[in-house]
């Protein structure tokens, strides 16, 4: 799955190219981009319901809160199937799984459309997350597969690209969608979208092979490589403080009055989340390290202007653009680590980190809605400003090993 596998003794007739001859290649941008649909599918299918769960509740017959569980058994779906696949198929070849994957997507998204009983819906959504369990475990080492080593950066952010695109503008255009036409529509449009994409990848995606049966790494082995832990940790819980605002920041901006704005505020978010993946892609080669922390500390600044000057609309669009540009490499950035800190065990690292990444959706979601209940919108900016401490003094602690200072400085 990533560079860090072996690529040879594995019989194959695809090419594996060097790094001397891949070096002096441009960027396959046709197979990037199709990843980056790929992370952009994967990302929209999990949050889709949200801006439609009014309508699809009534053409389910169930409440609003029932309704909404589909976002959490996609979750769930992912959590209890990422590890498990990823080692049962750690021996396909990485195309013809991110083709199977996809291809779950597409049926799973065609039932959810069609279907008119809530179980059956629950089972497609289901089916929805294991799918995504298997393209993200493997979407961050086939990426870099495609490029030599001082290219990984760029080509990892332009395939996690798909996620602020998702969110900042998938999700309101769905929710459009479904407003002018149906919920069903929005659903189908994602079907259509994923049927081009597997053209798309049959066409232009290399081909490389998966391990071979003696080379998997057991769990519990690759979490005592020394930062994998680090790694790990940071994700849950820096995950955790995104999502305990994302998903209820229409919640939080209607306390502040700024009910009307949602969309506009997430559309400062988005660019500057695009922002955020380029200047990571420049730079992640050299400076993981230092746009880690960049990072947590700009997302720690926008949500204290968020919580201390909510009275004013201007200063929480700079908090939105303040968040977006701190959160938007960081995908690019943990999934970079995860796998550099693995090494031979990237595939069995980045499965974890894809499962503690769902584990930390699916709870910032569940503890997010308890804050709103027990004491209000309020305290959203404030419950991740204390979440981010943690995570700053974990990545300042992993000098070494998990976010390791740049090896040409001396002494690192």
């Amino acid at each position: 799955m990533t560079s860090a596998e072996p690529s040879t003794g594995t019989a194959t007739s695809v090419p594996v190219p060097d790094d001397a001859s891949t070096a002096e290649r441009k960027l396959p941008m046709a197979a990037l981009l199709a990843l980056a649909v790929a992370v952009f599918i994967t990302s929209l299918t999990e949050t889709l319901p949200a801006g439609l769960l009014p309508d699809m509740s009534a053409s389910l017959h169930t409440s609003e809160s029932a309704t909404g569980q589909t976002v959490t058994i996609y979750a769930l779906g992912t959590v209890l199937t990422a590890i498990p696949l990823s080692a049962a198929t750690a021996g396909w070849h990485r195309k013809r799984l991110l083709l199977t994957a996809m291809a779950g997507f597409a049926v799973a998204n065609t039932v959810t459309a069609l279907s008119v009983n809530y179980p059956l819906t629950l089972v497609a959504r289901f089916v929805a997350g294991v799918a995504a369990g298997l393209a993200w475990a493997l979407l961050a080492g086939y990426a870099r597969r495609m490029v030599a080593p001082h290219q990984e950066g760029r080509a990892l952010a332009i395939a996690m690209a798909g996620i602020p695109v998702a969110l900042s503008l998938g999700v309101p255009a769905g929710t459009f969608l479904g407003q002018v036409v149906s919920w069903q529509a929005a659903f189908l449009v994602m079907t259509a979208l994923t049927v081009v994409l597997l053209v798309w990848i049959a066409a232009v995606a290399p081909d490389y092979p998966g391990q071979q049966a003696g080379g998997k790494t057991p769990m519990r082995s690759t979490l005592r490589v020394p930062g994998v832990a680090a790694v790990l940790t940071v994700t849950l819980v820096f995950v955790l403080a995104h999502t305990l605002l994302y998903a209820y920041i229409a919640s939080f901006l209607d306390h502040i009055g700024m009910g009307a704005q949602v969309d506009a505020a997430l559309l400062v978010f988005g660019v500057a989340c695009l922002i955020s993946i380029w200047v990571v892609g420049m730079y992640i080669h050299r400076h993981l390290r230092t746009l880690t922390i960049v990072s947590t500390l700009l997302v720690g600044v926008a949500v204290a202007v968020m919580g201390a000057f909510s009275g004013s609309d201007a200063l929480v669009y700079v908090a939105a653009a303040l968040w977006g540009l701190g959160w938007g490499g960081v995908p690019t950035l943990l999934q970079t680590a995860g796998g550099q800190a693995g090494g031979e065990a990237a595939e069995a690292a980045q499965a974890m980190l894809v499962t503690l990444w769902n584990v930390a959706m699916a709870g910032g979601g569940i503890a997010g809605g308890l804050l709103l209940d027990a004491v209000g919108a309020e305290a959203f900016p404030w419950t991740v400003l204390i979440l981010l401490v943690p995570v700053l003094a974990i990545v300042l602690a992993s000098r070494t090993h998990g976010f390791p200072a740049p090896r040409s400085s001396a002494n690192s």
